[in-house]
Parts: structure tokens; C-alpha cells; sequence
């Protein structure tokens, strides 16, 4: 199978003059490096990393914003053959510690920018450090003239050699260290070709290269097609939608609440121009027909985002319905997948069949199945390679015939589809003997408009919906997304959640439904920094904030 550096060797040998990865800078200016630019400034990384005294194995933490340097940071790693540590600007002071502590990483690769982590924030201002520019920069005096000879001669990592270590979110205040090799993400990568049809990509990136999704998707399997990628690392809506459109975006991966957002503002500037009836009869007719003819139909839409709008990917939350038909509305086509750091693409649609409602198959060489409790279990080259020092929790991930147990449950449809359920330790079970799954009420509670919720039990047997405020426009992150609460809102938007938590009601069963919601205090839920929930600190919040009753009526 090979390593990735053999994946950058080969794609570099077919696009080198090409561009690879760019940055969209605060000043609306962008920068390129090529693929052969990207070899040079990772073997460039390499180098210097070894010349820190760092030796094969030894562990580097990475703590930067998205940036064409940092990618040279991971592949300079490998080079050198050490383990990279990423860590995330959402992460905890304390979660870091751990991190530090448990991988004994002996270097901190730091970026730089407005938006750059302070590692004083953190205690790690006296962390023997390198900024991640300065890894990457241009070879100075220190560097022998025959160095890239010397570095070609390096023993190369085998295929099974572990290269990445990334630690889970740590909901338990526990976080484990997931050890990744060469073979297993290449696997990973090897099956999104049977997800993603061949098409020139020119890819907008938003989110963390922290994350294994967006490493594995938008920097490991883009580059082996030959993709051309822009980092944007602002918040703001206007810089996000000038990039796509400069940049010509064919294809973006994206968590569905910033998907939400997008659609938003397609919504808000059909009707500031009047047009939104004409809007709705035009999608209705649409649906009917080639997506070709669909993106002609709203070619004014897509001039807006650059004319090559072809693909989003979505994972990490429930995509509800109408927002997938929405896009594919417009003729670009909306993917939903399911896995987790431990198991790559576990399941994803394909765009030769990406239907409402689920999460598809799992693309070959995965295998999934689902336990008798519902536990939806996973096998096969693309799963890691255990927990790091912590032999205790490998064993217990792990069935007695080798499937990892991902926690989560789901079930299949008749065409064997996945539909998920939830986690298992949060399933809620009432005293009727009845199981509650909170992610069905929440994602009914998404499909009537609620874009985050958490559904608890306050009481036995009785269920309730703690919800954010509604958006009013941005994406996360970026400062005024939503409403300053506090606790309170306008009377406009309590109606409105009223009215939404009494239609969710009118779907669910009559051992789901909610007999009252709370009003999340602050402009998002707690989260992990791969953006989970902390359900711990919702429930502990409600226990002492009085809920809202819902009226009983409407089915509610």
C-alpha cells in the first residue's frame, strides 16, 4: 500500500507546476504553493526538525491555524519519521495538559496570525517551541550544501508505522490518544474513491486541520487527485463567500450547521430581491430534473459562488432532509457520512446515489455491522492501531472477534442503509422500560427548524429540550453569530421556539415527546473541540434552570 509520503512523491511526479495549497489572507490577497513547492517546503521541515535533535518516534505537538506551512509541518514529520500531536483552539486548558503530559511530545509547532493559539493561555509559554512559518522557511546557513542528499538517504517509515497521534475530544475528562499509521489512513483514503466520482476539485477549506476528517479528505486524498485548495481562516460571511467565488469552489466538506448558514444567506439575498415565490416554483420544477439543467436554472445563484459549485460533504451531525434537497435543489450534489478518528469513512452516500435521511454504506474495504443491542461495529484495513500507553482501553474498544465497537447505534433500512440513532451511553430509559434516543428528538427538533439542541431527561420520564437561540446570521466563531441572551430573548424568538418544539412534538411518539424547553444561556453549547456536545454540563445547567412548559395540544 505504501506510506504517505509515497502519496505525495506521486502526485507531486503528476501536478508540479499545479497549484496545491493557498491562503486567503485577512487583506483579501491569497498566496499558492505548487505541488513541487509543498515537497520542497516539507523536506525543507524535515530537516530542521531533525536538526532540533529530534529522533525517530520522538512526538511534536502542532497548534496552528490552517495555513500551506502546516501541511508542510505534518509531511516534514514523516520524513524525519516522528509522530505529530495536533492539538485544537477549542481544546481545554487542562485537556492540553494531559495531552502534553500523556504523549511526551518533546516540541511545539506553533502558527502565527491574529488567530494563532497563546501558548501562555495554556502554560506552555516556556515549551521549547518553532513557529510553523519558520520550519518551512527557505534553508539558511545552517543547512550543509549536499543536506537534500543526506536527507534521501534517510530510512524511509515502513507502511504499519505510526505517524499521528490525535487525541479524542475527552468528554470524560479522559482523552485517548488515537494512534494512526501510514496503512490504515491511506485505506481510509483509498475508499473516499469509491464515494467521490472523478471531477476537477478546487476546494475551499474551513475546517481545523486538527481534525482527521479534514486531514484525510481535504489534504491527504485532495492532493492525490490533484486538487487545487485554499485555506480561509476568517469567520466572516463576506470573506468566506468572496473566496468561494475567486476560487471558483467546486467542492467543500462542511459540518452541517455552517451548511445551514450558507443556505441562509442564498435565502436572505433571494428575498431582498424579491424574488422568493418565483425562487420556491423554480426549485420545485428543478427537482425533477438533471443536475446540469438544475445549476442552469440558478445560474445566478452560482455566479455568486463562483459558477463551479458541484459538491458538499457533511459530517460530524444530523443533516436534516430539507436542507440536503435544498442544495441538490440548485444542482450540487450533498453527501452525508459517519465514522469516527478510530474507523475513517465509516459510512457515507455516494454521489452516484445519495439519498434523504441517512448515512449511506460503508465503502469498501470498510465492513460495518450492527450488534444485537444496536451497536454499529466496524473491521477492516482503515481502523487505527489502538489506544496510545493504554492497553486497557484498546481491549475494551475491541469485540472478542477484533470489531471496534464505536458506541454509537444505528440500524439499516431495506437497501441496508445506515440511519444512527445516537450513543449508547446517552440513551434515556424511561420508567415504562421505554428507550428514549436523544438524537431523535433533537433531530426532529433540527428538521422543524431548531438548529442545536439537547434533549434530557429532568425528571423520570419526563423530557426536555434545551435549545440555542436561533441564529440570526454568521458562522460559528465569528463574533455576533448570534444573539447576546444571557438567558433571555426576544418575545419573537421564544414564539418561535414554541412553535417549532410544538411541530417536532406532532412527530414523534407519544414516549419522546417534550414537555417543556430551556433557554441555553450562551451563544453555543459547551463543546469538545471536535465540536460535541458536553451533554454532562447541559444536564448539570438544567438541573437548576426551570424549563419552559409546552402547551399540550397539536399533538404535543
Amino acid at each position: 500500500m505504501g506510506t504517505l509520503l509515497d502519496l505525495l512523491e506521486r502526485t507531486v511526479a503528476r501536478n508540479g507546476p499545479r497549484n496545491a495549497l493557498g491562503l486567503r489572507r485577512d487583506d483579501g490577497t491569497t498566496f499558492h504553493w505548487s505541488y513541487r513547492e509543498l515537497l520542497r517546503r516539507s523536506r525543507i521541515a524535515a530537516w530542521r526538525l531533525r536538526a532540533l535533535g529530534l529522533k525517530p518516534g520522538d512526538r511534536i505537538l502542532t497548534w496552528s491555524p490552517s495555513t500551506p506551512a502546516l501541511p508542510a509541518a505534518y509531511f516534514g514529520a514523516m520524513y524525519a519519521r516522528l509522530v505529530y500531536v495536533p492539538l485544537d483552539a477549542r481544546m481545554a486548558p487542562d485537556t492540553i495538559a494531559r495531552i502534553v503530559e500523556r504523549s511526551g511530545a518533546r516540541r511545539l509547532i506553533l502558527g502565527t496570525g491574529r488567530d494563532a493559539p497563546v501558548p501562555a493561555e495554556v502554560g506552555l509559554e516556556h515549551f521549547p517551541t518553532t513557529l510553523v512559518e519558520d520550519l518551512s522557511a527557505d534553508p539558511d546557513g545552517t543547512f550543509p550544501p549536499d543536506w537534500e542528499a543526506q536527507l534521501a538517504a534517510w530510512p524511509r517509515p515502513a507502511d504499519g508505522e505510526l505517524f499521528e497521534l490525535i487525541f479524542t475530544s475527552g468528554t470524560t475528562g479522559n482523552p485517548k490518544g488515537v494512534m494512526l499509521a501510514h496503512d490504515n489512513v491511506l485505506a481510509g483514503v483509498g475508499s473516499f474513491h469509491r464515494i467521490i466520482n472523478p471531477m476537477e476539485h478546487r476546494l475551499v477549506s474551513l475546517l481545523p486541520l486538527s481534525h482527521l476528517l479534514e486531514q484525510a479528505v481535504c489534504l491527504f486524498y485532495a492532493l492525490e487527485v490533484g486538487a487545487d485548495i485554499l485555506y480561509v481562516r476568517s469567520r466572516n460571511p463576506r470573506v468566506i463567500f468572496s473566496a468561494l467565488a475567486e476560487h471558483r469552489v467546486t467542492t467543500m466538506l462542511l459540518v452541517p450547521q455552517v451548511l445551514d448558514v450558507f443556505w441562509s444567506a442564498v435565502e436572505r439575498e433571494v428575498e431582498k430581491q424579491g424574488k422568493t415565490t418565483s425562487f420556491n416554483r423554480l426549485r420545485s420544477i428543478a427537482r425533477h430534473l438533471p443536475m446540469p439543467m438544475r445549476r442552469l436554472l440558478f445560474r445566478s445563484v452560482h455566479a455568486q459562488l463562483g459558477g463551479g459549485l458541484r459538491l458538499f460533504a457533511t459530517a460530524g451531525a444530523f443533516l436534516p432532509p430539507a436542507l440536503q434537497q435544498a442544495w441538490e435543489d440548485l444542482g450540487v450534489i450533498v453527501l452525508q457520512g459517519y465514522g469516527a478518528t478510530e474507523t475513517a469513512a465509516g459510512s457515507c452516500t455516494t454521489m452516484n446515489d445519495h439519498p434523504l435521511g441517512c448515512v449511506g454504506w460503508p465503502p469498501d474495504p470498510v465492513r460495518m455491522r450492527i450488534a444485537d443491542d444496536g451497536e454499529i461495529q466496524f473491521a477492516g484495513p482503515t481502523l487505527f492501531k489502538g489506544y496510545w500507553h493504554d492497553p486497557a482501553a484498546t481491549a475494551e474498544a475491541f469485540t472478542p472477534d477484533g470489531w471496534y465497537r464505536s458506541g454509537d447505534l444505528g440500524a439499516l433500512d431495506e437497501r441496508k442503509r445506515l440511519h444512527l440513532h445516537g450513543r449508547t451511553k446517552d440513551i434515556i430509559v424511561l420508567p415504562n422500560g421505554f428507550n428514549v434516543f436523544p438524537e431523535d428528538v433533537e433531530n426532529a427538533l433540527r428538521i422543524v427548524g431548531i438548529r442545536d439542541s439537547v434533549a434530557i431527561e429532568t425528571r423520570p420520564g419526563r423530557i426536555e429540550a434545551v435549545v440555542l437561540a436561533p441564529a440570526t446570521h454568521g458562522l460559528p466563531g465569528d463574533p455576533g453569530a448570534t444573539p447576546a441572551i444571557n438567558g433571555h430573548a426576544p418575545d419573537e424568538i421564544r414564539a418561535a421556539i414554541e412553535a417549532a418544539v410544538k411541530a417536532a412534538n406532532a412527530t414523534l411518539g407519544p414516549n419522546q415527546r417534550i414537555a417543556g424547553w430551556r433557554l441555553w444561556p450562551e451563544a453555543d453549547f459547551p463543546r469538545t473541540h471536535t465540536f460535541k456536545v458536553r451533554r454532562d454540563r447541559v444536564r448539570a445547567w438544567a438541573a437548576v434552570d426551570p424549563a419552559l412548559r409546552v402547551a399540550q395540544r397539536d399533538g404535543g
